[in-house]
């Protein structure tokens, strides 16, 4: 996924579990914080649909190259 020329990516440094949080906060221009935050609310409502959410983000938003 790409907007104004960011792609989407999972963030190798900086993250917490799969880089998910740290990687969309890097291609929005949000705070890592916010969107951390965002997550945890995801999963307040039972949870599955937030963790849900969050695997299939990670199966589908490649790491981060090295060379970046």
């Amino acid at each position: 996924m790409e907007i104004a020329g960011r792609k989407l990516y999972r963030a190798r440094e900086g993250r917490w579990l799969a880089g998910v949080a740290r990687g969309m906060a890097d291609w929005s221009g949000l705070p890592v914080l916010l969107v951390r935050l965002l997550w945890v609310l995801a999963l307040l409502p039972g949870g599955v649909p937030g963790v849900l959410i969050y695997l299939v983000c990670w199966m589908l938003i490649s790491k981060e190259p090295r060379w970046r």
